[in-house]
């Protein structure tokens, strides 16, 4: 649970660039809501050295169900490698709960 919250995490920061742009606010409105001059802003925003408060200001500036939709599609996709068992082999674990 906490290596997936990890890498969740991870993939929001990779592709944060992608949010912006999918949220439709212009980097001037941004850098300024997030009181960092437009040159600091689209530095962070090409190398992606953000800080974990920044992403959570910025996060909570765009967010937005296009960015949300976005951002599912992304972690959905990172999970598509990841081993699942059938519903026959949950139903018998939950069972064992039990």
């Amino acid at each position: 649970m906490l290596l997936e919250i990890a890498g969740n995490y991870k993939t929001m920061v990779q592709i944060l660039p992608e949010l912006i742009d999918v949220s439709g606010y212009r980097n001037d409105y941004l850098s300024k809501k997030m009181e960092l001059s437009p040159a600091t802003f689209s530095a962070k925003k090409q190398r992606g050295n953000w800080s974990t408060d920044e992403v959570i200001k910025l996060m909570s500036i765009i967010e937005n169900e296009d960015v949300e939709d976005y951002l599912m599609l992304q972690l959905m996709r990172d999970a598509k490698n990841e081993e699942t068992i059938s519903t026959t082999e949950f139903r018998k674990e939950v069972k064992k709960w039990k």
